[in-house]
C-alpha cells in the first residue's frame, strides 16, 4: 500500500525493485514467511508444499513433452515412443510427468484424509475446503485427459469406455458425446481436443491454487488439536520453524520418486498401454490408473448405466458438503473417540473400494464393491451427521502451547512467556 511500512532488504536488486513493485513482499506474504502458525503442526501438514512442488513439476515437464508429442491418431503413439528414444534425456522427462501425476494424487489423498481427521473444513475455513475439492475435480478431469494422450490401448479403451458414460444423461447425452467426440467416435479430434484441454488445465488448476493459498491465509491453517491460537505463545512464523521441518518431508518425498523415476517408472502401468490404439481389439479387463480405482469400482458396482454415472460423479461432489454434514462443534477427531472409529472404517472402505476397481467386475469384488458403495456415501450422510449429535467428546485443552511446551515450562501465560516479552 502507498505510504504504508515495507520490510528493508540488503539486496540493492531487491531493494531497487521492490521500491517501484513490491513483488518480493507480496510473495513473502503469500507463501507464508511471517504468518503466524500454529506451533504443534505434525509432518501431515506438509503435504501443501509437496503438492506445489508436484504442480510445478507437471507444468514444466508437460510443456517440454508438448514441443514433441504428435496429437495425431496416426502419429501420438509413435511420437511418445520417439520421445522416449530420440530426444535427448526424454525418457526422464516422460517418467518424471507420468510419475509426477501419481505423486500429485498420493499427496492430494493424504491431504483430504488429513483434513478429515483434524476437521480442517470446519468454520471459519468451509471455502477453504471447498477450493480444495475444485482444484480435486480439475485434477481428476486433467489426469484421465493426460492418460488418453498416449494412444495405447487402455489409452484408447479407457477414452471409449468413460466418455460413453456422457451418452447415459436424458436429453442432451448424445449430444454431449458427439461434441466430446468431435465426431461419431473417439478419434483424431478426440485426440485433439484432450490435448488441448491437457495442456490449460494445469494453468487453471495453478490459479485455483494461488485462491486456495489466499483463503489459507485469510484464517491461518488448522493445527491437530482443532483450537484456535490465544496469542504468541502459541504461535511460532512458518519459516524457518516450518520451513526446515518440511524440508525433511520434501527429501524423503524426492527420494521415493526419483527410485520411481530411475528405477521403477513402469511399475504402475497396465502392459496394453505399450500397444498402440487399436480400435478392433477391445482389452480383456479396462483399468484406470491407480488414484481412479475407488471411483471406478463406485461406478461399476451400480448395474444400471445412468445411476453409475451419478453416483461415480456424487461420490466426488459429496465432499463439497462435508463442512455443512458434519453436526459436531469439535474439530479434530483426537477428542471425538466415536467419530475416530468411522473414520478408520472409511479408511479401509476406501482401501477395499480401490481393490475392487483393479479387479475383474463381477463374484466376490463386484459384492465387496457394491457394499463399499454404500457405506462410502452413508459415511457422509449418516455417520457425521448423527455422531455429531450424539457424541460426548473428550475434554479439549485451553489452548495450543499447554500440550505441547513441556512440562517445565506449562505454567508460562501469554503474559510470561518468552515470545509475549519480545
Amino acid at each position: 500500500m502507498a505510504g504504508g511500512p515495507r520490510r528493508q532488504y540488503n539486496n540493492p536488486i531487491i531493494r531497487w525493485i521492490e521500491y517501484r513493485l513490491p513483488i518480493v513482499s507480496t510473495m513473502e506474504a503469500t507463501l507464508g514467511r511471517d504468518m503466524p502458525t500454529p506451533r504443534n503442526l505434525n509432518y501431515w501438514w506438509s503435504m501443501g508444499m509437496i503438492l506445489t512442488v508436484a504442480l510445478a513439476i507437471q507444468i514444466l515437464t508437460g510443456i517440454f513433452l508438448a514441443m514433441h508429442y504428435v496429437p495425431t491418431a496416426e502419429g501420438a503413439f509413435d511420437s511418445v515412443e520417439r520421445i522416449m528414444r530420440d530426444v535427448n534425456n526424454g525418457w526422464m522427462i516422460r517418467y518424471m510427468h507420468a510419475n509426477g501425476a501419481s505423486l500429485f494424487f498420493a499427496a492430494v489423498y493424504i491431504h483430504i484424509m488429513r483434513g478429515l481427521y483434524y476437521g480442517s473444513y470446519k468454520a471459519p475455513r468451509e471455502l477453504l475446503w471447498i477450493l480444495g475439492v475444485l482444484l480435486l475435480f480439475i485434477m481428476m478431469a486433467t489426469a484421465f485427459i493426460g492418460y488418453v494422450l498416449p494412444w495405447g490401448q487402455m489409452s484408447f479403451w479407457g477414452a471409449t469406455v468413460i466418455t460413453n458414460l456422457f451418452s447415459a444423461i436424458p436429453l442432451i447425452g448424445e449430444t454431449l458425446t458427439t461434441w466430446i467426440w468431435g465426431g461419431f467416435a473417439v478419434d483424431n479430434p478426440t485426440l485433439n481436443r484432450f490435448f488441448s484441454l491437457h495442456y490449460l488445465l494445469p494453468f487453471v488448476i495453478a490459479g485455483i491454487t494461488v485462491l486456495h493459498i489466499w483463503a489459507l491465509h485469510v484464517h491461518g491453517p488448522s493445527n491437530p488439536l482443532g483450537i484456535s491460537p490465544k496469542g504468541k505463545h502459541d504461535t511460532l512464523p512458518y519459516h524457518p520453524y516450518y520451513t526446515t521441518k518440511y524440508l525433511t518431508v520434501f527429501g524423503i518425498t524426492l527420494i521415493i520418486f526419483a527410485f520411481f523415476v530411475f528405477y521403477e517408472p513402469l511399475y504402475l502401468n497396465h502392459p496394453d498401454s505399450f500397444k498402440p490404439a487399436d480400435p478392433l481389439s477391445t482389452p480383456s479387463h479396462i483399468v484406470p490408473e491407480w488414484y481412479f480405482l475407488p471411483f471406478y469400482a463406485i461406478l461399476r458396482a451400480i448395474p444400471d448405466k445412468l445411476g453409475g454415472v451419478i453416483m461415480f460423479i456424487a461420490s466426488v461432489a459429496i465432499l463439497f458438503l462435508v463442512p455443512f454434514l458434519d453436526t459436531s462443534k469439535v474439530r479434530s477427531a483426537r477428542f471425538r473417540p466415536i467419530y475416530k472409529q468411522f473414520y478408520w472404517i472409511f479408511i479401509a472402505d476406501v482401501l477395499l473400494l480401490g481393490w475392487c476397481g483393479s479387479q475383474p467386475a463381477g463374484g466376490i469384488a463386484l459384492l465387496l464393491a457394491r457394499l463399499g458403495t454404500v457405506y462410502y456415501f452413508a459415511h457422509f450422510l449418516l455417520v457425521m451427521p448423527l455422531v455429531g449429535w450424539f457424541e460426548k467428546p473428550r475434554a479439549i485443552p485451553e489452548g495450543i502451547s499447554k500440550p505441547v511446551i513441556p512440562k517445565e515450562r506449562a505454567g508460562f501465560t501469554a503474559e510470561t512467556s518468552p515470545e509475549a516479552a519480545e
